[in-house]
């Protein structure tokens, strides 16, 4: 009882003299374990040997596409959850839902090592898919909202510093199940339950150190000198929305486009990234140099949420985003010509790809703090949750869009290293989408704010009920 005590939101409220500078390491924690799931293509070989290393049988063994599902659940359940619980969220605070979080991440590694060892497939879309993705939507979302209020004066380094993490679970994540995978293997047994199981307990105190660490900032705290930004285009407000009326505004859906075009487009280049380069450059790039490729994407992800994000808090979130479609839809039109369709020009094309993931990385840190510079910040968990159900749909439309027009290029006898050109372009139009639907995103009406029933809460700042 004492520690669902400790859970409450009153006890994670900041003694005076708290330092602020505290709390960013505990949204790393979280985001830098749920990051793992980027690297679960590392279990999926070993996950498709079970049987045949056991025993010598064949044919009863999990395909490969059977399994990719294990991360497609857990991706959508993500999306599904930050949605249904970015409400509770608010009401029941960061603490509580960074622990739960934790439990369910972990949690799920323990039911999918028990699908593992059943060879059950089903427990390990339930456990890795559908309880680590519900760990994942929480965990996602938890530190956004307490970050963006302890530093309400950047807003935007504040949440690049904790999605930058998510970005690179995967440089923690891939090594340390590739280390316990060959600790724990023998002659008949590829080592995976074993390893799932210390996974999930590492992961789960890893990320407890995020929930013992985690504060929220005393009501009506604001930093040493702090005045509120004067912005004379409107698109910064004082005031809060709930989740409710927010979601029922154009702006928000404009955003949901944005969101969504960007990570679409982003997420298409990130799935076939190895097979691409190694096909649009044939018989100049090995596996291994793909597979650095590959690496070199995860990088630039990584720090492209960190720095676009902080360059949003100088130059705006809208601006940010304008070069995030013009500047990214620039370089998807000219990578085909990097490759066979002209200069064939390996370093521009690889420039060219880090430069749209880095893109890819920063759209995800930008936009909390463009929804919390539209609706204010005392709901952005909530509305953040809402927002993205569009991972959810580009983590399912970005890749089939690649994978279905190469399908048809190479159906139609294109050469398989020109079977991307086409891909490029649709994701260039995407972004041009996306760039339209970025230009039309205006401040909220007033009367949207005047409509809610405004009763006061959170010292000076206006709340509507949801």
């Amino acid at each position: 009882m004492k520690l669902l005590s400790f859970l409450d939101k009153s006890r994670a409220v900041a003694a005076p003299g708290y330092n602020r500078w505290l709390v960013p390491p505990a949204a790393l924690a979280i985001h830098l374990g749920i990051g793992q799931v980027y690297a679960f293509s590392v279990f999926t070989l070993p996950m498709s040997k079970i049987v045949v290393t056991a025993t010598g049988e064949t044919g009863r063994d999990w395909t490969l596409e059977q399994l990719a599902w294990v991360f497609s659940i857990a991706i959508a359940f993500l999306g599904i959850s930050a949605a249904v619980f970015g409400k509770w969220l608010e009401t029941n605070g960061p603490r509580k839902a960074m622990f739960f979080a934790a439990c369910c991440f972990g949690g799920g590694f323990i039911v999918a090592a028990l699908g593992v060892w059943l060879h059950q497939l089903w427990v390990v879309y339930i456990g890795y898919g559908v309880l680590g993705g519900i760990g994942l939507g929480l965990g996602y979302i938890s530190p956004v909202s307490t970050l963006i209020k302890w530093f309400i004066d950047r807003p935007g380094m504040a949440t690049g510093l904790a999605i930058m993490g998510f970005g690179g679970g995967a440089m923690i994540g891939a090594p340390l199940a590739t280390a316990l995978m060959a600790a724990f293997a023998g002659p008949q047994s590829v080592g995976l339950v074993q390893t799932l199981l210390v996974m999930g307990v590492i992961y789960f105190c890893f990320m407890m150190f995020g929930v013992f660490l985690i504060r929220t900032p005393p009501p009506g705290w604001k930093p040493a000198g702090y005045a509120p930004v004067a912005s004379a285009s409107g698109m910064i407000t004082q005031q809060t929305l709930a989740v409710g009326p927010a979601v029922r505004t154009l702006e928000f859906w404009l955003l949901w486009i944005v969101l969504c075009t960007n990570v679409t487009a982003g997420i298409g280049i990130l799935e076939q990234a190895s097979p691409m380069i190694q096909e649009m450059f044939k018989g100049r790039v090995s596996a291994a140099a793909a597979a650095g490729f590959v690496g070199l994407l995860s990088l630039f992800n990584m720090a492209g949420r960190f720095f676009w994000s902080s360059v949003s808090d100088y130059i705006g979130r809208k601006a940010t985003y304008a070069i995030f479609f013009a500047l990214g839809a620039a370089a998807y039109v000219t990578l085909p010509y990097t490759g066979t369709l002209g200069i064939r020009n390996l370093a521009l094309f690889v420039g060219l790809s880090a430069l749209i993931l880095s893109m890819y990385g920063g759209g995800f840190a930008t936009i909390p703090a463009y929804l919390r510079d539209m609706f204010g910040a005392g709901n952005v968990s909530a509305i953040h949750g809402r927002l993205l159900t569009a991972w959810s749909v580009a983590g399912v439309l970005g890749p089939a869009l690649v994978n279905r027009i190469r399908t048809i290029q190479l159906s139609r006898g294109v050469p398989v290293e020109n079977a991307y050109s086409t891909v490029l372009f649709v994701m260039a139009g995407l972004l041009c989408i996306g760039f339209i639907a970025n230009l039309l995103v205006r401040p909220v009406p007033q009367e949207v704010f005047d409509n809610a029933q405004v009763p006061r809460a959170h010292g000076s700042i206006k709340v509507s009920p949801a």
